[in-house]
């Protein structure tokens, strides 16, 4: 009897079971079939919600950039003597706001409004409008944030080459012009919708308007400053005068090389698509393996060639490999991503033996890194964009550095003949630190007798 219950109760259990099983088998295929055509029939997000999400992009990748600053600052602290680091603290938390500033009043409007093709904006301050306007697609203030610290980024560059000899009042006299006028006008050519722009010169996140901007303005100024006391020997020599912490520098690339991702990622300017989604995320991936690119090509080269692997070039390698990518991170397969990060670093490394063949100063190799770097990522466009032409990005990265580096020269030595740009050679011997602030970055070694 009991067995017979048993078995009922089991067959009965199983047909419940089965019935069940299939009643939520149709369930679950109406509903995947339903979410299927949903899918399908789904329409492309508003365009609230795209201003939503290119608006978030911007401050997102903007505040990445800023954190860049804060790379750029440790870099520099690192690569000089511990007697100039103080300065390099202040100069490169000045600089930072000063551009902020300066693009506020001028910068902005005269690198966007009404270029028109032409070869500048309006003077005028930037009117921020706290309406939401969809045509736009983004907050007005989320773009002019993202712009900004990208204007930072060209006048870190001009800091740390012209570190440990240049007095602070003049070079951030100069960083006014560079993020008022002469960065603004440059990047109006392109981005601005200038004439560059009408002529279908490509650079997708910088390397020419940014960082070879930068470098040309730094070149101009290690020209006219002159080298640090005992760098280069009558003789000819080359004297390395090491900095005061590696660690603090390789810290530093990796805040850089952490920033580039919102420096790239943010340059593709939308997030209001699945393809844009898949364009940010390609550009993060490729931005990575240029670096790693820069970073081996220089730790194999320099092991090659030397008996040590050269830290400070390796170091260099990644941020050489970066800049060197931003013209286009997007179109690269992840292999000629490799390769242009590597052949970027190369150049930077042999960037700074040519810098002391002609005895120009660069303390941290900005110029090689930043110049360098930034012509051939921007001429090797035209190997990865069918778009673009070479021979148009020839013309832009000509018309970008003869501008720059004239007005540059021009601005630099107004500013040396009137005020002085340099430090005594007595300063430059104690530190600039003492001289310029007053005060010491590391007391317990700088105790008085």
């Amino acid at each position: 009897m009991i067995s017979y219950i048993f078995n009922r109760n089991v067959k009965f259990n199983l047909n419940k079971i089965l019935n069940f099983s299939f009643f939520a088998l149709f369930l679950l295929l109406s509903v995947n079939v339903n979410a299927q055509d949903a899918a399908e029939a789904a329409p492309a997000v508003s365009s609230e919600v795209a201003y939503i999400l290119n608006t978030f992009l911007f401050l997102v990748c903007g505040f990445l950039v800023m954190f860049m600053a804060a790379g750029f600052c440790m870099l520099e602290a690192g690569q000089v003597r511990s007697k100039n680091t103080a300065v390099i603290c202040l100069k490169n938390i000045g600089l930072f706001s000063i551009a902020g500033l300066m693009y506020f009043l001028v910068g902005y409007n005269l690198m966007y409004d009404g270029v028109d093709g032409g070869y500048m904006g309006s003077f005028s301050l930037f009117d921020r409008s706290s309406d939401v306007d969809l045509e736009t697609g983004y907050a007005a203030a989320s773009d002019w944030y993202f712009q900004m610290v990208f204007v930072a980024t060209t006048a870190s560059i001009v800091s740390g080459a012209l570190a440990e000899r240049i007095l602070i009042w003049p070079f951030f006299l100069f960083i006014a012009i560079l993020t008022a006028f002469i960065y603004p006008i440059a990047g109006s050519w392109q981005w601005g919708g200038g004439w560059l722009s009408e002529m279908g010169f490509s650079d997708f996140a910088g390397s020419t308007l940014v960082h070879s901007v930068g470098g040309w303005a730094a070149l101009a100024g290690a020209i006219l400053l002159g080298s640090r006391d005992g760098k280069y020997s009558a003789d000819g020599k080359v004297n390395v005068i090491p900095g005061c912490s590696l660690p603090m520098t390789t810290l530093g690339v990796f805040i850089l090389w952490l920033g580039w991702f919102g420096f790239n990622g943010g340059s593709q300017l939308a997030l209001g698509s699945g393809a844009d989604a898949t364009a940010v995320a390609d550009i993060f991936v490729n931005t990575n393996l240029a670096a790693a690119g820069g970073v081996l090509a220089c730790m194999i080269v320099s092991k090659a060639t030397n008996s040590h692997t050269n830290i400070a070039a390796t170091l260099n390698g990644a941020i050489a490999g970066l800049v060197a990518i931003t013209a286009e991170p997007l179109t690269p397969s992840m292999g000629q991503a490799v390769i242009i990060g590597a052949i970027g670093g190369i150049i930077c490394m042999y960037g700074m033996k040519l810098l002391d063949m002609l005895k120009i100063d660069d303390v941290v190799g900005a110029i090689p890194a930043h110049l360098f770097a930034g012509i051939w990522g921007t001429l090797v466009v035209a190997w990865t964009n069918p778009d673009a032409s070479l021979g148009v990005q020839a013309i832009g990265v000509v018309s970008y550095g003869l501008f720059t580096v004239i007005i540059s020269f021009i601005v630099w030595y107004v500013i040396k003949v009137v005020i002085g740009i340099r430090a005594s050679k007595e300063d430059e011997e104690y530190g600039l630190d003492m001289s310029e602030l007053g005060t010491v970055s590391y007391p317990d070694f700088n105790k008085s007798k």
